[in-house]
């Protein structure tokens, strides 16, 4: 009697192993399918930069953060010459904006190469945010975020890193320039796409901002 006891707690716990590999692979495999989809709607977006960004986006979801199915990418590793912002919505698995944005000015001329969560610091951050409500300001509609990682984002609301329109991010003139200007932080896109942009992405959708910063990539709890 105990000896068949036994074999079946073995059983059931065998079962219970097999479910719980299961449930991992499919998981992975889902970010893996979308990541090819979404990357033939932006073949210009690095792969690696993408899955790492949709993992983000999951882990989101997953801790109740995010409310939306919308998923900004945004690579720092690119020039600001380039159109290096990607804002896709994740259920149909379509490209919605792909355009230019900014970064601080204290983080580097054309491409970024220091980031920072200090106050004042005119850096640019890195990691995993959501979005929040909107508001009028200084630089016209704007749109909060709430950065989602201790130590490298998590002082954005306090600094006021918001997204928001500016001239300097105009195709025209990064054509005229060679490369956007720079914002105190933001990352600043161009003020004719600012409203219908903010529209999209307010209220709980998840922006993911990248640069291969080994301390960031190694230690994310969003990665």
């Amino acid at each position: 009697m105990n000896a068949l006891i036994t074999l079946i707690l073995m059983a059931l716990f065998s079962s219970s192993i097999a479910s719980s590999t299961v449930i991992v692979s499919n998981s992975t495999g889902d970010i893996n399918t979308e990541t090819r989809h979404l990357s033939q709607a932006a073949p210009e977006l690095n792969t690696k930069v993408l899955k790492l960004a949709l993992t983000a986006y999951e882990k989101a979801q997953q801790y109740g953060l995010a409310k939306k199915q919308i998923l900004t990418v945004i690579d720092y590793s690119l020039p600001s010459s380039k159109q290096r912002l990607w804002v896709f919505d994740v259920r149909k698995e379509k490209l919605l904006y792909h355009m230019h944005v900014a970064h601080g000015k204290n983080s580097g001329q054309t491409v970024p190469t220091h980031f920072s969560n200090q106050m004042s610091s005119k850096e640019t951050s890195l990691g995993a945010f959501v979005t929040k409500g909107t508001y009028i300001g200084s630089n016209g509609y704007s749109l909060n975020l709430q950065g989602l990682e201790k130590g490298f984002n998590d002082n954005a609301y306090e600094r006021r890193v918001v997204v928001h329109g500016a001239p300097y991010v105009e195709p025209g003139y990064i054509k005229s320039v060679g490369r956007a200007g720079r914002s105190w932080g933001c990352p600043a896109i161009a003020a004719s796409l600012a409203k219908p942009l903010i529209n999209t992405i307010k209220d709980g959708s998840v922006v993911f901002a990248y640069y291969p910063d080994q301390k960031y990539l190694a230690t994310s709890h969003y990665l």
